[in-house]
């Protein structure tokens, strides 16, 4: 059984504007100790999507429809209370500024402590040995001392690394990064995606890891889904995506990473921009934007189409790589 299935998940927001379908029929699943790179643009509805299994949308916005079973019990059913208790124990959030995660006026040791008990009925003792084991598993030397210290007194690559000792601390069956990683250094951002990455192989923890960086994920992720316009328009194992993209969104995220182009030659990039959420147009939401849409892209909304490999694309005229359906 898969850790988390989303199906058709709808996530919307009610503004004086419209109505903004910031998640509009998304599917995916995760497996035990897999990783599923979430990628796209900002405002594509990566984070809301995130968000949305946590059931931490606030008004105006809310989940409209859809199903998101983890271990095959439908959160989107669940009580406020249900969710207290299943948030930060057997699912954890990692947010992109950890200042969101640690309060500035608060030890770590006490913070680390209260994640412990407010889900399990152990000692301050066992709650603290519990907090140097994660910490030093993260990377942060001398955990022990550093327990006693304020979140000001950590560099922002060591905060980020107390984040995740957070996110670990009961060691939660899913974890969702949502671009952890984007505010640091390429070397601090290196070192955390392989410690991470190390850390669900080690412990069978599923991860969503949220990014606008198909260079991010390319190492580290064992799937990816990218989303546009609050739909994913393409999935599949990412050695096959990356190699074969089918979708013209992809190939363009691809083709706008420096270093894929000729020396001295400008960086690819899709034109336009991405649409208002609020008033999408007909037929495919990329057609405005897409080299190849035809007259049939402007008129229907694309249909998902199943390929070989495990891979599925919404789009009327994909790279063919082997149709199935």
């Amino acid at each position: 059984m898969n850790v988390l299935e989303v199906q058709q998940l709808k996530t919307h927001f009610f503004t004086r504007a419209g109505v903004v379908k910031a998640v509009d029929g998304v599917d995916f699943s995760l497996a035990k100790g897999k990783v599923l790179g979430l990628v796209g643009e900002s405002g594509s509805g990566k984070s809301v999507t995130g968000f949305s299994v946590l059931r931490l949308i606030e008004e105006p916005g809310r989940i409209v429809g859809g199903r998101i079973l983890f271990h095959g019990q439908d959160l989107a059913g669940l009580s406020d209370a249900q969710m207290r208790e299943i948030r930060g124990d057997r699912i954890a959030m990692i947010f992109q500024d950890p200042l969101m995660t640690l309060n500035p006026v608060l030890r770590i040791d006490t913070q680390m402590v209260e994640a412990v008990q407010s889900h399990h009925r152990v000692s301050r003792r066992a709650a603290l040995a519990r907090s140097v084991d994660v910490l030093s598993r993260v990377g942060i030397t001398g955990a022990q001392d550093r327990l006693s210290s304020y979140p000001h007194q950590f560099s922002g690559g060591m905060r980020q690394r107390v984040a995740i000792a957070i996110a670990l601390l009961n060691e939660p069956d899913l974890i969702i990064a949502d671009e952890p990683t984007t505010a640091l250094d390429v070397t601090i951002q290196s070192q955390i995606l392989s410690e991470v990455q190390a850390l669900t192989r080690d412990t069978g923890t599923a991860l969503i890891w949220i990014t606008h960086d198909l260079a991010v994920v390319a190492g580290m992720a064992d799937e990816i889904a990218v989303m546009y316009a609050g739909r994913i328009v393409e999935t599949g194992p990412t050695d096959r995506v990356l190699a074969e993209p089918c979708h013209p969104y992809t190939r363009g995220l691809l083709g706008s990473i420096p270093g894929q182009g000729q020396r001295g030659q400008p960086l690819l990039q899709i034109p336009g921009m991405a649409p208002n959420m609020a008033n999408l147009p007909q037929g495919c939401t990329f057609a405005p934007r897409c080299p190849v849409a035809l007259a049939d892209c402007t008129s229907q909304a694309p249909q998902v189409t199943w390929l070989s490999g495990q891979r599925n694309v919404r789009c009327h005229h994909p790279v063919a790589v082997g149709s199935t359906a």
